[in-house]
């Protein structure tokens, strides 16, 4: 069982920045991998983001690459997720969430995931 705390969202002009943070506890940190969704109000759960258990592989959504950026701290069981230049459409709630997989390839479908965190809301206004 792994338990995932999402921090770190709130409201932000467009163009600023937030750091979400996902806290997780319950099985060893370093063992699998992690990812970042996102779900807007009357829209599905989108990829966002992806880390490998080391920290090697990292994969983003096109409509975030170049501004956002996904790491991860296995000593404080934690993964981030830097997001610059936010704009309006970056609304919505970010999601952290656990693959158990094996290898070292990230993915991107949700349904690959095991585990997932209860949200924080993110706002960019424009």
């Amino acid at each position: 069982q792994v338990q995932l705390v999402e921090s770190g969202g709130g409201l932000v002009q467009a163009g600023g920045s937030l750091r979400l943070s996902c806290a997780a506890s319950g099985r060893t940190f370093s063992s699998y991998h992690m990812g970042w969704f996102r779900q807007a109000p009357g829209k599905e759960r989108e990829f966002v983001a992806a880390i490998s258990r080391s920290g090697t592989n990292t994969d983003y959504a096109d409509s975030v690459k170049g501004r956002f950026t996904i790491s991860r701290d296995n000593a404080k069981n934690t993964v981030y997720l830097q997001m610059n230049s936010l704009k309006p459409e970056d609304t919505a709630v970010y999601y952290c969430a656990a693959d158990f997989r094996f290898g070292t390839s990230v993915t991107r479908p949700a349904y690959d995931y095991d585990y997932w965190g209860q949200g924080t809301q993110v706002t960019v206004s424009s």
